[in-house]
C-alpha cells in the first residue's frame, strides 16, 4: 500500500537506535526525507549508514541533548533550515534507569520527568507552527505499554510516561485538524533498552542468566516472540500518513498482544 508520504519531511528525535531508528527507517522507506537526532556525532553518522539503504529522500542528522531545551529549540530550526519545513514529527526518549520506588531519589524522577515528557513538550512546541502550516501535519509520540499496566522494577517509566499520553489526548484536541497527535505503546520489543532491562534484572537476582530472562519476556507475549523494531516503526510511517487521516488522539499498543486492559 503506497502511504502517499513521497516528498514529506519528517523529525524523528532519539533515533541513533531502537525504536526511532526503526521509524526513521520506515519513514524513509516510504520516500520521506527525515532528520534524526543523538547526543554523538559517531552514533548518528551510523544511524545514517543504517538508513539510507532504504531511503529515496533525504537524510539528515543533528546532534542534541533532548533534556536540554536550548539544543532541542535549535533541532527543530536546523530541520527545518535544511529542508524547507516540517510535515511529519516522531518523539521518542530513551528509558529511564530500572529502580524500585524506595530507591528512587529526587534527582532521578526530575530527571526522568525532563527526558520523558518535557524533552515532548519541547519538541512539539517548536515544531507545532511548522507543522501548522504544512497540508499533512502529524505527531506520533513512541511512549510505552507501561501506561496502560505497570511493569515491575520501572516505576519511572511507569509513573512519568502517562504524562505523554495525556499531553497526546490534549493536543490532538487542541491543535486539530491542522495537526494530528496519536500515541504507540510498545511492548517487549527487541532492543538495546530490553538488553538493559534483562541485565538489570540478572543483577538483582531475578533471572539466573540473560537467556533466562529472555524466555520469560517471550512467554508472557500470546505470539510468543518478541517484537521487532521495524514492526513498530511501519506503525509510526502509517500513522504519519494519509492513509491514518481519520486516526486522531489515539494510543495504539504493539506488543504482540500482552496487554490484558
Amino acid at each position: 500500500m503506497d502511504l502517499e508520504l513521497t516528498g514529506n519531511r519528517a523529525l524523528i528525535t532519539a533515533s541513533t537506535s531502537g525504536l526511532g531508528l526503526a521509524s526513521a527507517q520506515a519513514l524513509a522507506a516510504e520516500g520521506v526525507d527525515v532528520a534524526i537526532c543523538g547526543r554523538n556525532q559517531d552514533r548518528i553518522d551510523t544511524a545514517i549508514d543504517a538508513i539510507n539503504p532504504v531511503a529515496t529522500g533525504e537524510v539528515s542528522g543533528f546532534e542534541a541533548d533532548l533534556m536540554n531545551r536550548d539544543e532541542v529549540v535549535s533541532l527543530v530550526e536546523d530541520t527545518v533550515d535544511t529542508f524547507g519545513g516540517l510535515d511529519h514529527l516522531v518523539t521518542s526518549a530513551g528509558g529511564p534507569p530500572s529502580t524500585t520506588f524506595l530507591e528512587t531519589t529526587d534527582d532521578q524522577w526530575y530527571d526522568a520527568y525532563d527526558q520523558l515528557v518535557m524533552s515532548a513538550v519541547w519538541t512539539i512546541r517548536e515544531a507545532q507552527p511548522h507543522l501548522t502550516a504544512s497540508d499533512h501535519g502529524s505527531i506520533v509520540c513512541i511512549t510505552s505499554r507501561t501506561v496502560r499496566e505497570v511493569a515491575d522494577g520501572l516505576l519511572l517509566s511507569n509513573s512519568v510516561r502517562r504524562g505523554v499520553i495525556g499531553l497526546v489526548k490534549t493536543i490532538s484536541r487542541e491543535l486539530a485538524p491542522e495537526i494530528r497527535a496519536n500515541a504507540v505503546l510498545p511492548g517487549t520489543i527487541e532492543t538495546a533498552r530490553i538488553e538493559e532491562l534483562i541485565e538489570a534484572r540478572v543483577d538483582r537476582g531475578t533471572y539466573d542468566r540473560y537467556e533466562d530472562g529472555l524466555d520469560a519476556f517471550a512467554e508472557a507475549i500470546p505470539m510468543g516472540r518478541l517484537g521487532e523494531p521495524i514492526e513498530l516503526g511501519e506503525v509510526v510511517a502509517f500513522l504519519s500518513s494519509p492513509r491514518a487521516s481519520y486516526v486522531n488522539g489515539t494510543a495504539i499498543p504493539i506488543d504482540g498482544g500482552q496487554l490484558r486492559s
